[in-house]
C-alpha cells in the first residue's frame, strides 16, 4: 500500500493550494499533520502564484493500492 498526505492551505490571496506528499507512513496522526502544516506555514518555504501559504484549510491521508503487471 502507498499512502499520500494531501494538505490544503489558503494563500495570501485567499486561494486554496494543495501540497501532496507520497510515501508517508500509514501511522501518520492528525497531530503530526497539524504540526507539519504549522511548520510549513511558519518556515514560509513555498511560494505560489497567489502568494505565500498562510492558513491551514484541510488535510487527508489517502491509501492507494497499486497493482503492477509485467508486460512482455
Amino acid at each position: 500500500m502507498e499512502y499520500v498526505l494531501s494538505m490544503v492551505f489558503l494563500t495570501a490571496k485567499g486561494i486554496k493550494s494543495t501540497l501532496s506528499i507520497t510515501g508517508v507512513k500509514s501511522t501518520m496522526t492528525e497531530a503530526e499533520t497539524n504540526t507539519l502544516m504549522d511548520t510549513i506555514i511558519a518556515k514560509n518555504i513555498f511560494l505560489t502564484t497567489t502568494g505565500a501559504l498562510v492558513q491551514k484549510e484541510s488535510a487527508q491521508l489517502t491509501e492507494r493500492k497499486i497493482t503492477k503487471y509485467d508486460i512482455a
